[in-house]
């Protein structure tokens, strides 16, 4: 086995390339491997044959489409991403918690009827995106993204790529871990409440005794709020099992305290396994309480509970996940060298309490410093991440429950060098039964040489790794601003866009239910209703022109207009932006958009589109004229 050291050194020194200063060598390491795959030198020629290999597996060329679609959360920048994959390039950005001038969310009615127009959260901060399911296969409908910052949980459509419904989880604070519901569908949006508050939370008691966190479960039709469960310490991560009836979160902070020592006191922490079944049983019986103002249905899970099971592990466990075969949920350990396998099939005999709680445990694998999340290719082995090493693991869980059985087995294939300090990593498909053991993408929390410097605030560094043989290979780097945090793979054929929105679409519902009130018909219509100090502006859009290009008001008029584009090809979108009015907004083919401001001061101020839809598009625009009060 060759040392880091001699690797690095075994660059051919004309070429002036080394590990960690030469890209290609992120595909070295895939051939080479970090447990020294091979224990030739490669020679140059070698070397260039395995980058050129490493380009060409990321290739797509011009007219040529990604075989996935990745999503991937927008960290602190509180929105979703959308890439292409393998070629690893941003396809668009889907605004969630954030304000976006470009496409009007946040400024739009539209989207402040999905945010709420008190304009209270002008922040997010995304972390899990995952996708609704049929049957343990993704259905392509629906994601779903969490706000840890807010504790909110948003629900975008992938038909549009618009965010429809946000829901604001009472009685808790920072949801943080998100999963769905895999069959017989996603009924349920399960979500975790990371910290734990008094309640009620009003002032009166600041004890951490006292204090309390829960586990969440959203309606995923309606977005309404389903039920809530206690627990004892702070919920991390979580998934579900494949036959609908369990669930099971990380938990850390078993001691409730508010230091960092005292997070460390004991010497292990839980997976609480969570039985949704009993809990819908004990709901629908009338069997729960309510808390403060909230109607959501509370039952009690904490301690010696019907509901829920606590198995002890490892200090401080982070990522759960369960295997694509539904056979098992894995803990990360992140304080401790392994992961802990936990059988679901044992899960019907511990809530009987025919066994005991560490029964339920049929592999801990030592895999390396740090690890955080795992992810599966379908083929029986992990890839799990190791934050402090700057690795990735593959291991075998076969072969690992072998070895805790004590049978001697290698359940390690191979390590593999990422750059760096990774967190979560995600196999295509490998939340589904789909999981295909193509493309791994790691998400690496620092860069520091890997891109151009640009200042102190680093970009992080995300890196795809291609697992569809037995070597991990890594061959691709690509820069990430705010804690992009984790991300989903689905095949392209898996989600059916729109190319233009169906006239009858919901989002603009109350667009057309106002102009209804008004006598007006949206896709003809070019007029001004005046209401008291209310005006609205009706106009359509058709390249290059607004149907209206001039109205009047008065100063301080509450003003909403409301744009119609009846284009009817794909590309051809419109903006509306009011100068000095800190409007702006986008209007896609078919689609009608509002927007609500407060005339300014008396003069003319023009309005124009700003999305390029014309060879005459600079000529597309008009003017509103305001008048003395």
């Amino acid at each position: 086995m060759k040392k880091r050291e001699e690797l690095e050194s075994s660059a051919p020194e004309e070429s002036g390339l080394s590990r960690r200063k030469f890209l290609g060598a992120t595909a070295l390491a895939g051939a080479v491997g970090a447990t020294g795959l091979g224990g030739a030198v490669m020679t140059r020629e070698s070397w260039a044959a395995a980058v050129k290999d490493a380009q060409n597996k990321v290739h797509v060329g011009p007219g040529e489409l990604d075989e996935y679609y990745g999503f991937w959360s927008g960290g602190h920048q509180g929105e979703v991403r959308v890439l292409g994959v393998p070629s690893m390039r941003e396809l668009m950005r889907i605004p969630v918690f954030n304000v976006d001038s470009a496409t009007g969310w946040g400024i739009t009615n539209e989207s402040k009827d999905v945010l709420g127009h008190d304009n209270t959260y002008l922040n997010g901060d995304c972390h899990h995106p995952h996708i609704s399911m049929e049957d343990g296969r993704y259905d392509g409908k629906y994601l779903f993204i969490n706000d840890k910052a807010n504790t909110r949980v948003a629900r975008i459509r992938l038909d549009i790529m618009k965010t429809d419904k946000i829901t604001h989880i009472p009685n808790v604070q920072a949801i943080h871990g998100l999963r769905l519901q895999k069959v017989p569908r996603t009924k349920y949006v399960f979500c975790n409440a990371e910290f734990v508050i008094p309640h009620p939370n009003d002032g009166s008691d600041y004890s951490l005794e006292n204090s309390y966190t829960m586990w969440n479960a959203i309606d995923a039709d309606t977005m309404e709020m389903a039920w809530q469960v206690i627990v004892d310490g702070n919920l991390d991560n979580m998934d579900a099992d494949y036959t609908g009836k369990y669930a099971a979160s990380t938990c850390y902070n078993s001691e409730k305290s508010a230091t960092l020592e005292g997070t460390m006191r004991n010497d292990r922490d839980w997976v609480v396994v969570f039985n949704v079944e009993r809990i819908e049983a004990a709901v629908k019986a009338g069997k729960f309480k309510t808390i403060g103002d909230s109607e959501v249905p509370v039952v009690d899970g904490r301690g010696d509970s019907e509901f829920t099971r606590y198995i002890p592990v490892p200090k401080n466990p982070h990522g759960l996940n369960t295997s694509p075969d539904g056979k098992y949920f894995i803990a990360n350990g992140k304080l401790s060298p392994t992961c802990s396998v936990i059988q679901i099939d044992k899960l019907d005999d511990l809530f009987d309490d025919k066994i005991e709680l560490r029964d339920t445990i049929v592999a801990e694998p030592e895999l390396g410093l740090g690890p955080l999340h795992t992810t599966f290719d379908g083929r029986g082995n992990a890839y799990t991440t190791l934050f402090i090493d700057s690795q990735v693991c593959k291991w075998n869980i076969a072969d690992a429950i072998k070895d805790y059985n004590g049978e001697k087995t290698n359940y390690i294939r191979q390590k593999l060098d990422v750059h760096y300090q990774p967190g979560h990593n995600h196999a295509s498909l490998t939340e589904s039964r789909d999981a295909d053991g193509k493309w791994l993408v790691v998400l690496s929390k620092f860069s520091k040489d890997r891109f151009l410097p640009v200042g102190p605030l680093h970009p992080e560094n995300d890196q795809l790794i291609d697992i569809s043989g037995e070597e991990m290979k890594l061959v691709h780097d690509g820069p990430a601003f705010a804690e992009p945090h984790d991300c989903i793979l689905i095949r392209r054929d898996q989600i059916k866009t729109k190319k233009i929105y169906d006239r009858d679409d919901p989002s603009f519902a109350s667009a057309r239910a106002q102009a209804e009130k008004d006598g007006i018909t949206l896709e003809g219509a070019n007029e001004v209703v005046r209401d008291g100090n209310k005006v609205r502006v009706y106009m359509t859009s058709v390249a290059p022109q607004y149907g209206t290009t001039e109205f009047k008001v008065k100063e301080g008029d509450e003003v909403t207009v409301y744009v119609t584009n009846l284009d009817s090809i794909e590309d051809v979108s419109h903006g509306f932006v009011m100068v000095n009015h800190g409007v702006s907004m986008e209007i896609s083919p078919q689609q009608t958009a509002s927007v609500t401001f407060t005339a300014g001061k008396p003069g003319v101020y023009w309005y124009y589109c700003s999305w390029f839809c014309h060879a005459l598009h600079m000529e597309m625009g008009g003017r509103m004229l305001v008048e003395k009060a």
